[in-house]
C-alpha cells in the first residue's frame, strides 16, 4: 500500500533537513519537498540535491521571483506597508506565496498534508497555518519543530545520527531568513535590546562610516505606484529592486533595527537590511505628497497601517484585506512620475519630484509676481473656519468647567470597601 504524501516548505537548513526523515519516521509518509526561489540568494539546484539525499521522493524548485514582486511586493508598497513603521515585511509577504505554491503542489501530486519548519512562538507558523487553512482546509499540517521542541544540540545529535548533513552548529550566533525585498537577523547577543548589533550580522549593507565619500543619485520612475525605471532605463520588478539593493547597500542604505511586537504576544529585537525597500517606499510616499489629495493621504495613512497588521498577521487571503487593496489600486491611479533620491552614508533624501498629475500649482504657492492665491477671500475662510470653536468656547471653555468624579475601569475590590 502507497504511503500518504506530504510537501513540506524546505529550505535546505537544519529545521528542515531533520525534518524529512523525522515526518518519515513519525508520520510513516513520504515527503516532497518544495522550495522556491524568492530572491534569497542561494543556491537552489544545490538545494534539490540535499532534499533527495536527505530522504524526499521528490523535490520541486520554481523560481517565483516576479510572481512575488508582482503579486505581494508592488501591492504591498502602493498600500504603504511598513510593520510599525519600520519593517517593510519581507518575510512575511512571502509566506502567503509558498503557502499558495505549496497547496498547487499538494494537489498536483495529491498529497494529503503539507508541513513547515516554524517554531511555536514566532510569526511564521500563523501565516503558514491560517493561509494553508483558508486555501485547503482538506489538507493536515505538521509543524516538526512545533511539535519535537528540541533543543539545537538534541537537533544537531540527530541529525548526526542520521547521517544528515548541516551546515549549522551550535555556535551559530544568528537566525537569519531573506528574500530580494528584504534580509532579517535574529538571536544570539541581539536578544540584548541594549548590545549594539555586530558588524557580523550585517551582510547586504556597509556601515555609514565605511560608505563612499561623494553622495549617488538616481531617478526613480513611478506608473501608478508602481517602479518601472532606474535614471529612465526601464526593468522587471526583481532586477529593479536587485538594482536598488546593491547600490543602496554599498552607499549604507537600509539597516534597521526594530523591538517588533509579536502577533504572538511577546516583543522581539529583529536586524533588517533592505535598501530597496526603504529607498522605494521613501520615493513612493513623497510622490504620493505630490499627487493625492489631503484627504486621500490622510485615508492612506489610516489603510498603510491596517494593511501592515493584516500581511503580518497572516492574513492575506482574508477579504478584508482585498477590500482595501481595492482602494489602494483606484487610490494610486495618479501616482505617476519621477522621484530623485540622494543616498549618502546611510541617509536617502528625496531631492526632486515631478509629475504629470502633480496637486502642485506654482502659481497658487509662489510669492513673487504670478501669485494667483484669492487672497481677499482669506478673512471670511478663516472666520467661519472658527466658528464653531467660538461658539463652544463661549457657552463652555471660557465659563469654567464643573466637577466631575474620575471614572474607573475596575470595580473596588474587598479591601477598599474595608
Amino acid at each position: 500500500m502507497a504511503r500518504e504524501k506530504v510537501v513540506l516548505a524546505y529550505s535546505g537548513g537544519l529545521d528542515t533537513s531533520v525534518a524529512v526523515k523525522w515526518i518519515n519516521e513519525k508520520y510513516d509518509m513520504d515527503v516532497i519537498t518544495y522550495t522556491c526561489d524568492l530572491g534569497q540568494g542561494r543556491d537552489v539546484d544545490g538545494v534539490k540535491e540535499k532534499a533527495i539525499k536527505t530522504g524526499a521522493v521528490e523535490a520541486v524548485v520554481e523560481d517565483v521571483r516576479n510572481m512575488f514582486v508582482d503579486f505581494f511586493v508592488w501591492p504591498s508598497l502602493m498600500a504603504g506597508t511598513m510593520y510599525e513603521g519600520k519593517y517593510p515585511l519581507a518575510t512575511a509577504l512571502g509566506r502567503p506565496l509558498i503557502a499558495h505554491r505549496m497547496v498547487e503542489v499538494a494537489k498536483e501530486h495529491g498529497a494529503t498534508a503539507v508541513a513547515h519548519g516554524c517554531t511555536g512562538k514566532g510569526n511564521d507558523q500563523v501565516r503558514f497555518d491560517v493561509s494553508f487553512q483558508t486555501l485547503a482546509p482538506q489538507l493536515k499540517i505538521i509543524a516538526p519543530v512545533r511539535e519535537w521542541k528540541w533543543t539545537r544540540t538534541e537537533e544537531l545529535q540527530y541529525a548526526k545520527e542520521h547521517g544528515i548533513e548541516v551546515e549549522a552548529t551550535k555556535e551559530s550566533i544568528f537566525s537569519i531568513d531573506q528574500n530580494l525585498w528584504g534580509r532579517s537577523v535574529e538571536a544570539g547577543v541581539l536578544e540584548d535590546p541594549w548590545v549594539a548589533p555586530p558588524k557580523e550580522a550585517y551582510k547586504w549593507t556597509a556601515s555609514p562610516n565605511d560608505a563612499p565619500d561623494q553622495p549617488v543619485e538616481l531617478e526613480i520612475e513611478f506608473e501608478q505606484g508602481r517602479p518601472i525605471a532606474i535614471d529612465g532605463k526601464e526593468m522587471d520588478g526583481a532586477d529593479l529592486i536587485a538594482h536598488l539593493n546593491k547600490i543602496g547597500g554599498e552607499n549604507g542604505v537600509g539597516r534597521i533595527d526594530h523591538v517588533e511586537n509579536r502577533l504572538v504576544g511577546i516583543k522581539s529585537r529583529e536586524i533588517y537590511e533592505a535598501p530597496a525597500a526603504v529607498i522605494l517606499h521613501n520615493a513612493h510616499r513623497e510622490l504620493e505628497y505630490l499627487t493625492l489629495s489631503r484627504q486621500s493621504l490622510r485615508f492612506k495613512t489610516f489603510v498603510s497601517q491596517t494593511c501592515s497588521d493584516i500581511i503580518y498577521d497572516g492574513l492575506w487571503y482574508s477579504s478584508f484585506h482585498q477590500d482595501l487593496m481595492g482602494f489602494v489600486e483606484k487610490n494610486q491611479r495618479f501616482v505617476s512620475g519621477t522621484v530623485r533620491v540622494s543616498l549618502y552614508k546611510g541617509n536617502h533624501t528625496v531631492t526632486g519630484l515631478k509629475s504629470e498629475h502633480s496637486l502642485y500649482s506654482p502659481e497658487l504657492a509662489t510669492y513673487e509676481e504670478g501669485d494667483q492665491f484669492p487672497h481677499e477671500t482669506a478673512l471670511g475662510f478663516i472666520r467661519i473656519h472658527g466658528l464653531a470653536q467660538q461658539t463652544q468656547a463661549r457657552q463652555q471653555l471660557l465659563k469654567g468647567e464643573p466637577s466631575s468624579k474620575p471614572t474607573r475601569i475596575m470595580p473596588p475590590s474587598q479591601s477598599d470597601k474595608s
